[in-house]
């Protein structure tokens, strides 16, 4: 149940962290964040809950990484339903004090966005569903290749939640134009959930290419490690 319950705490950071950045300030008047500023936000998010959390229960924070994590056989089955559950729950319960936060401004609208991922006309850059998927596919794998590769014990000590956190803010400034950057479907589904509309309508994507992302990232991995 500790594990569980960090789970929900590392990705309720994340979601609050993360989203919160772009909703609450990446386009602030004359100090704006932008781009840069959020994709380093999500990358600060993990790196602080992979020391604070990661001797607890791993700091996955995200559906996808527990996917892949369990295809390399490093995570039981028993555990992984229970893991995502408490990962969507966080993020949730993260997107939920955004909400409260960012309406207390006059003029705010979530159905502007609130940070929620989309293809076609609600892409940022106005992006297919082919490049999503692809972006989003390929991206976690990645994401997923990194993970494995820093926390293996032949890595470098103590260094894997810095790894693991540069590789995030790495994928933000690729994909944010794209799709805004989900990898995550915990935290797409938390946004989403406030937004409704669209946002649902188009939160199957991410979830399907990051876990299938997740898993392929994972086979690959095995396939080339020498544990």
């Amino acid at each position: 149940m500790k594990a569980y319950g960090a789970e929900f705490v590392g990705t309720f950071w994340l979601v609050l962290g993360g989203c919160g950045s772009a909703v609450l300030a990446a386009a602030f008047p004359g100090v704006g964040i932008g781009l840069l500023g959020v994709s380093l936000a999500f990358g600060l998010t993990v790196l602080t809950m992979a020391y604070a959390l990661g001797h607890i229960s791993g700091a996955h924070l995200n559906p996808a990484v527990s996917v892949g994590l369990w295809v390399a056989g490093r995570l039981p089955t028993a555990k992984l339903l229970p893991y995502i559950a408490a990962q969507v729950a966080g993020g949730i319960a993260g997107a939920g004090v955004l909400y409260l936060v960012a309406s207390g401004k006059a003029g705010f609208d979530v159905s502007a966005g609130f940070a929620s991922n989309g293809f076609g006309e609600h892409s940022p850059g106005g992006y297919s569903l082919l490049a999503a998927a692809l972006i989003e596919t390929v991206l976690t794998a990645g994401f997923l290749f990194v993970i494995l590769g820093a926390t293996s014990t032949a890595a470098p000590q103590n260094f894997a939640p810095l790894a693991i956190g540069l590789a995030l803010t790495l994928i933000h400034l690729i994909s944010i134009p794209v799709t805004n950057t989900s990898v995550n479907p915990a935290r797409s589904t938390a946004v989403a959930l406030f937004v409704g509309d669209w946002a649902m309508s188009q939160l199957w994507l991410f979830w399907l290419a990051p876990l299938v992302g997740a898993a392929g990232g994972a086979f690959v991995y095995r396939a080339l490690s020498t544990e």
